[in-house]
Formats: C-alpha cells, structure tokens, sequence
C-alpha cells in the first residue's frame, strides 16, 4: 500500500537530485506553532512537482506505507527512544495513516509532512530502531466495533500529541460534537514524573527546546494581548477586558471561550483556535486557569496571567507519558491499552 505526503509548497521548490534520494531545501515544519522553522530534508520514493493553479509548486512523496512509517515515528520522537514506544508510535501512526488513505485530508495527496497531519521529515532522523519497530509491529492497527449492531470492526482514528500535563481529553473538546470509545479522559501519572535523561533520549532537537511543557505560564497586559489577537484573527478587540472559559473538557481544557474587548465581544472554539488566538505562536494546550491583575492606581486592567498544563490537544496517546512508560517496563501493548480504551490490537491483512 502506497501513500502520497505532500512534504512543503512553495513559489519555487529547491532540490538536489542524489543517487538514490533527493535533496528538499527550505521544507517549513512546525508550522504556526512555537518550534516553526525550516530545515533541508531528504527522501527517498518517488517525488513529484505539481504545479499549482496560483503558479506555486507542491513536493509529493509518493512510497510504501510502511517505509512512511519508519520516517514518521523517528520524527514525532527520536528513533533512539525506548524500543516499546516506537513501537506503540508504529501502531497509532499506521492506524491514523489508513484513515487518511481512506479519507484524504489534501487535495491531490492523502497527508501532508508537517503536524496539521503527522510529522514525516524524512530520512534523516530514522535510524534501525525505527525500522525494527515497524517491521515487529508490521500490519498492525488499533480497531474498535463500529457504531452498527453487526460484528464490523473499525480503523481507530489514533490521535496523540506531546504531553498531557496529568489527565488526557475526549474528542468532541478538540473536533466533532460526538463521543469516540477509544479517546477518553485518562488519568496519566507518567508525563508528571519523567526525567531530563529520558527527555533528552526521546525528544528531537528542537523538541527539546521546549522546556516547561508540563506546568507553564505566560502573562500579557491587557494591550498586548489586544494586539496579539488582533494579528492573529485579524479581529480588532481593542484592549482585552476579559477572558471567560464557558466550557471546559474532562480535563479542564477549554474549548469555548468568551473575549471581551473594548471594542468586541465574541465567543471562540474549539481548543486550537483558542491557543491560536492568545499567543504570538501558539499556547501550548487550552487547559490553563486564567488569573486578572489590577492596576488600581489607574483604575484599569493591567495583566493576564494564563497558566495551564500540557502541551498539545491532549485527545489520545500522550507521547512523553508513552515514553515513561516504556522506560518503566510497560509494554507496547500495555502503553495502547492505557490510552485508547477498548480498543483492539489487530492484525490488518491489508498493509502486507
């Protein structure tokens, strides 16, 4: 099985051709998030330039599923990480990647490299830890019973992100208003007791910049924050007056928040508009207590302080919590178990 990533668009692409790979210059990752950057990537497949109807150029990578996967798993986390997370990370990318197969989320090509989708930088992270985990794991889904009354088993749509902060979310606080069975509120301990030797061993380079991903905190004045939603939705709010979380997941994380402006008032959702909105990048998660500041002199709002914990949606598998786990003995087995309730290890016939 074949799957096609649309790896970067540009107004022209650069690449070198090598003997058996090739060279993409300027490849954007991380894009609209705190680790936006750019990097030279390189793949091997087939790779194809599409020109566009507004004269820009798309890089398509055309290859196996499962070659995919041994890129994906050594970029979402280091291939040097703990052999039963890569293995896990094997599993729920699969999974997640037939879905997409089967429902394209592009134009053109089925995902594209960066993490609107998952991550896929190509050849340079991968190392043979990543391809042993693979081929150990090599067909294997995660499958849950559809809503039907028949016996017809599904395609877990896996979702996952870095860190839960202590306690995961449920579906409908990050996407559809619907309960999936096999995304559900987890208690995890594990992200909470990880230590700076695993972190360096599992995170990638510019992963492990971010440092106080578990607990952290951001402050604005009232103008500033004004100014940084106002670039981000291009909706003058004026100076914030108030921020109310209306509604909140399992955890705790907002998916409906009230902005009160001088000017405007608007409720917004869900999680990642949210995190959007109220950071120059993006907050790390939606799930953070809001705290106003005075400034009684002047008889005006002065700060916001917004602090919160996690880093990313926190629907499904929470990636450092999986790397702890790994470290403390689980197996991968055990390690999807944990995230993905009720969900079932199968053996899917049709990657083979």
């Amino acid at each position: 099985m074949n799957i096609r990533v649309g790896i970067l668009t540009a107004p022209k692409i650069e690449f070198e051709l090598r003997e058996h790979t090739v060279l993409l210059k300027n490849v954007r990752i991380g894009i609209g998030f705190h680790w936006d950057r750019y990097e030279d990537q390189e793949f091997a497949g087939s790779l194809e330039i599409r020109t566009n109807p507004d004269g820009t150029q798309t890089a398509i990578n055309t290859l196996d599923l499962e070659d995919y996967l041994c890129s994906v798993i050594s970029s979402e986390m280091s291939a040097n990480s703990p052999m039963e997370l890569l293995k896990a990370h094997a599993v729920i990318s699969r999974s997640w990647a037939m879905r997409a197969i089967e429902k394209p989320n592009h134009e053109g090509y089925h995902v594209c490299g960066d993490d609107h989708c998952q991550r896929y930088e190509g050849l340079r992270r991968m190392n043979e830890r990543a391809v042993q985990a693979v081929r150990e794991t090599a067909g294997m889904v995660l499958m849950y019973q559809g809503p039907e009354t028949n016996d017809q088993r599904l395609i877990c749509d896996c979702r996952y992100y870095k860190c839960c902060g202590g306690r995961s979310e449920v579906w409908r606080t990050c996407w559809e208003d619907m309960d999936v069975p096999y995304i559900q509120s987890v208690e995890c301990p594990y992200c909470g007791r990880v230590n700076a030797r695993t972190l360096r061993l599992v995170l990638n380079d510019y992963d492990q910049e971010t440092k106080d991903f578990h607990d952290w905190s951001v402050t604005y004045t009232s103008r500033e924050l004004g100014d940084i939603i106002r670039a981000k939705s291009g909706i003058d709010f004026g100076d914030i007056i108030d921020l109310i979380p209306l509604k909140r997941g399992t955890s705790g994380r907002i998916y409906e928040l009230k902005i009160v402006g001088t000017k405007r008032t608007e409720i917004i959702g869900k999680e990642l508009k949210i995190r959007l909105w109220l950071s120059r990048t993006c907050l790390y998660s939606s799930w953070f207590e809001v705290k106003k500041s005075f400034n009684f002199a002047q008889n005006s709002l002065s700060t916001f302080n917004l602090t919160g914990h996690g880093w990313g949606h926190g629907a499904g598998l929470c990636q450092i919590g999986a790397a702890q786990m790994a470290e403390e003995g689980f197996t991968y087995q055990q390690i999807l178990a944990f995230y993905y309730r009720g969900a079932e290890l199968r053996d899917n016939v049709i990657t083979k």
